[in-house]
C-alpha cells in the first residue's frame, strides 16, 4: 500500500466520524456538500488504510480490541511520522540515555537518532535495536522477553524487570489512541505494563503520536497525560484536549509541514 496523506475533506470527515460514532454515505454528502460518489471514494481509501471500518449504510471507527496490522501502520501518515521523529530527535542531546518502546513512529525516532553521538539506549523493539546498532557511538541494551512475531516488539515480566534497572534521561513512547480527555488508550495489556515501567524509569517522557490518535479508541488504559512531559505531533490537538493537555502541563510541539 501506498502512503496515504489526508486531504482537508477526509480530515474533517475522520473527526465528524470520531465525533458521530456512525456515519452514513447520505449524511456525509449533505455534510461535506458533495457527491455521494465522491465521499465513497474518500471512505474506500480511509477503510483500505484501517482508519475507517465498512458497516452497511455507512462507517465507524475502527475495533477497540484489535489494531491495524503492523505492515500497513508503518506506511500510513508515514511523512507526518516522519516530521514527528525529526522535531523530537532535536529535543535529543548528544551523550543522551533513553528508553524507545514499541510503534511505527517510534522507529522514525529511532532513524531520525541516527546521527547522534553517544546515546545509550534501551528498547523492547527489535527493529529499533538493529537500527541503532549500526551507529558505533551508541550502547544499545535490549530487553528479554516474548517476541512478537507482526512487529518484533518484546513484552512480558523480563523486559519489565530489566527496564527497572535503569534510570534514564528520556523515555520515548508511543501510544494507540488518545482519548479527548487525555486518557493515553493502547491495545495490548502486555505492551502498556513495559510502557509504565517505562515511564516510571524516565526522568521526562516524550509522547511521539500522530494526530490520527486523538480520538481513536482502545481497550487498554495506559494512564493520564499528565505522565507525558511533551508530545510532539502533526497538528494542533481539539480544543478539548488542548484543555487537558494545559491542566496536566504537558507541553504540545507541532511538527509543521
Amino acid at each position: 500500500m501506498g502512503d496515504l496523506v489526508l486531504n482537508r475533506r477526509q480530515e474533517q470527515l475522520m473527526a465528524r466520524v470520531r465525533e458521530e460514532g456512525f456515519a452514513t454515505v447520505e449524511d456525509l454528502a449533505g455534510h461535506f456538500d458533495v457527491t455521494q460518489q465522491t465521499i465513497r471514494r474518500d471512505l474506500v481509501a480511509l477503510c483500505d488504510a484501517g482508519l475507517l471500518r465498512r458497516y452497511h449504510g455507512g462507517v465507524s471507527l475502527p475495533s477497540s480490541v484489535e489494531n491495524l496490522a503492523y505492515a500497513k501502520r508503518q506506511h500510513l501518515l508515514h511523512e507526518e511520522k516522519t516530521r514527528i521523529a525529526a522535531l523530537l530527535a532535536q529535543h535529543i542531546p548528544d551523550d543522551a540515555s533513553l528508553f524507545i518502546n514499541l510503534g511505527t513512529t517510534n522507529e522514525d525516532v529511532a532513524r531520525a537518532l541516527m546521527n547522534h553521538k553517544g546515546l545509550r539506549v534501551i528498547t523492547n523493539n527489535l527493529n529499533v535495536a538493529i537500527m541503532l546498532s549500526e551507529n558505533p557511538s551508541f550502547e544499545v541494551i535490549v530487553a528479554g522477553g516474548i517476541v512478537r512475531g507482526r512487529d518484533h516488539g518484546v513484552t512480558g515480566q523480563p523486559a519489565i524487570e530489566l527496564v527497572r534497572q535503569f534510570k534514564v534521561d528520556f523515555g520515548v513512547i508511543g501510544i494507540s489512541g488518545i482519548d479527548l480527555d487525555g486518557t493515553l488508550l493502547d491495545f495490548d495489556l502486555n505492551e502498556v505494563r513495559v510502557a509504565q515501567a517505562l515511564i516510571e524509569h524516565s526522568r521526562q517522557v516524550f509522547l511521539a503520536a500522530d494526530h490520527s490518535k486523538v480520538g481513536r479508541n482502545a481497550l487498554v488504559r495506559l494512564g493520564p497525560i499528565s505522565l507525558v512531559n511533551a508530545w510532539f505531533t502533526d497538528s494542533a490537538p481539539p480544543s478539548e484536549l488542548a484543555v487537558a493537555l494545559a491542566e496536566a502541563g504537558t507541553q504540545v510541539h507541532v511538527a509543521n509541514a
